[in-house]
């Protein structure tokens, strides 16, 4: 009998994860790494935000259980920060606040699926969704998508692939890792298609934010209202007011189903800590100085990254309209030698750049896309231009 359950072992681990802590070994070891891994921006958390914790600390109403669900100023915060940047509107009592946006989509998996329920994903996709749904006992159908089509799928592509057991589509823009962001009237189509077919959808809004080039965010629960008695909205700090450290997410679901996400975390973990879930509340509640300030430092960054990797022979880089990757298509310099070995793999291309170049990247393999590669760019102007360096002089 093994130790472990087969649940546990068929999960694969998080190579974002994976990439960041090899680079953090590395560099403990003296090793000069430059790592475009992680998705977590480089800024420290707003001053006002970290004010409101250390208040907090003193407060000795933080220092005792809350609700599990979140405290009620949060919650109702939540539900006019929605308003404000989605034209949502919400009840609080559809609000479960979490330990990031991570724990609210297990949340919601863990809500909706039961086993052989099928979840359709497109593909580039965020590692953990796939990973989550078959925790629940769902059945992942991956839909892909190219840098042909900008990385989008259409409702045509859903349809096809929809079967009486589909439950649950799984819909994000601005997208982690493509930076794709749906036009409102792509977000319409697909939202109209859900609710035609009669299935639910989890949209995952963290980068909500983060858009760039006149691409404008568009809220799917809210562009498609019929659509929200079976819809389920993910947000929280991390991205957007880089509290990625903090660990506070959220929902937005209809009662029920909050009701149900709410029973369920009561046995998880109950509250977030009171003291993180109290920077939230500055943060939602505060003005939006420092996040434009820093989503225009991530746009300059952007278009400077697209600069130097169009002149990478074979390599295709489609300009991202939001978040802060880029996932350039490395197929073409697969099955060459490239500093005297052969790469068959965005997996071996994305070793041979961390052993030669000494710069840490997440192969497409773990995004459900094969020959393409994920590169932050939410790190310093220097070690963007010296990482793009590396990159280009191993592979001119």
């Amino acid at each position: 009998m093994t130790a472990i359950s087969r649940r546990v072992a068929d999960i694969s681990e998080s190579p974002t994860l994976a990439i960041s802590a090899k680079a953090r070994l590395l560099r403990s070891e003296g090793v000069d790494v430059i790592g475009f891994g992680a998705g977590e921006p480089d800024f420290a958390t707003p001053d006002h935000i970290v004010a409101a914790a250390r208040q907090a600390c003193g407060d000795p109403a933080m220092h005792h259980y809350s609700p599990a669900g979140g405290l009620p100023e949060l919650r109702a915060a939540i539900a006019s920060k929605t308003a404000r940047d989605s034209g949502l509107d919400v009840d609080p009592a559809e609000v479960v606040v979490t330990n990031g946006g991570k724990h609210s989509l297990y949340n919601a998996f863990q809500a909706l699926l039961d086993p052989g329920d099928e979840v359709l994903i497109p593909a580039p996709f965020w590692v953990s969704y796939p990973e989550q749904a078959k925790l629940a006992g769902g059945r992942v159908v991956a839909l892909p998508t190219t840098a042909v089509d900008g990385y989008r799928v259409t409702p045509e592509q859903l349809e096809a692939a929809r079967t009486p057991q589909t439950k649950v589509l799984v819909f994000v823009s601005p997208s982690n890792p493509t930076g794709t962001v749906y036009s409102p009237a792509e977000v319409r189509a697909i939202g109209r298609w859900a609710v035609d077919a009669g299935i639910w959808v989890i949209t995952d809004e963290i980068y909500e934010h983060l858009v760039y080039d006149g691409a404008e965010f568009s809220s799917l629960p809210a562009e498609v209202p019929e659509l929200r008695p079976r819809c389920v909205v993910i947000n929280g700090v991390a991205k957007t007011y880089a509290m990625t450290g903090w660990r506070v997410g959220w929902s937005i679901a209809p009662r029920e189903v909050t009701a149900g996400i709410n029973r369920l975390q009561s046995h998880l973990t109950s509250n977030v800590c009171n003291v993180a879930q109290r920077a939230a509340l500055a943060a939602v509640s505060g003005p939006l100085d420092d996040v434009e300030r820093m989503r225009q430092t991530y746009n300059r960054r952007r278009l400077r990254v697209d600069e130097l990797l169009a002149g990478i022979e074979g390599v295709h880089s489609p300009l991202p309209g939001g978040a802060f990757y880029v996932f350039p298509d490395v197929r073409k310099r697969l099955g060459h030698t490239v500093n005297g070995r052969t790469v068959s793999s965005s997996l071996e291309l994305c070793a041979l750049l961390l052993e030669e170049a000494k710069v840490a990247l997440v192969p497409g393999e773990g995004f459900g896309a094969p020959g393409h590669v994920r590169l932050s760019y939410a790190l310093s102007d220097d070690e963007l231009e010296e990482g793009l360096a590396r990159i280009v002089k191993v592979l001119q």
